[in-house]
């Protein structure tokens, strides 16, 4: 275990670092009763600040942010919606704890039952590679382009 951290802290750092929701990811974590409060308990530790530190400094920047949005959208399981469609006069609480990160859209029709429709997964990971094959080819060629300038210039500068 990191910096003598439970399990269940661990769990919450990775979740609320992933999600940046600190009442979804208490919650998930396992801090079912009152999880805002947990979260807020959590959120003041400096054990847990230390090590949401070392995890957001691991890499994270507005563009992973979103690669990580994507990959929940794009590979994340939808067993929690299919739990809310099936449940019986869920309650607050309950729906509160189920991940309905992938849920676009939830209708009751006027002749009962529900419908759940979901983020489109293709287009999730057609934007989930445009970052990540993207992002580096456009900064490759951009450094590639100034190089060679750089080289016109100084091949220029010898000549005169």
């Amino acid at each position: 275990m990191s910096a003598g951290l439970k399990e269940k802290e661990l769990l919450f750092c990775r979740l609320y670092s992933e999600t940046l929701n600190p009442r979804e990811a208490a919650a998930r974590a396992g801090y079912l009763i009152r999880p805002e409060y947990n979260a807020f308990k959590l959120l003041n530790d400096p054990k847990i600040t230390e090590k949401l530190e070392e995890l957001s400094n691991s890499g994270r920047e507005a563009a992973g942010d979103a690669a990580a949005g994507l990959r929940r959208i794009a590979f994340g399981s939808v067993s929690d919606a299919v739990t809310l469609l099936y449940a019986e006069n869920a309650d607050k609480e309950q729906i509160e704890q189920l991940d309905l990160f992938n849920v676009a859209e939830i209708k009751r029709p006027k002749g009962g039952g529900m419908e759940i429709k979901f983020f489109d997964r293709i287009k999730a990971l057609e934007k989930l590679m445009a970052v990540s094959d993207g992002g580096g080819k456009g900064a490759g060629t951009f450094i590639e382009a100034l190089e060679r300038s750089a080289k016109a210039l100084q091949g220029l500068g010898a000549r005169d």
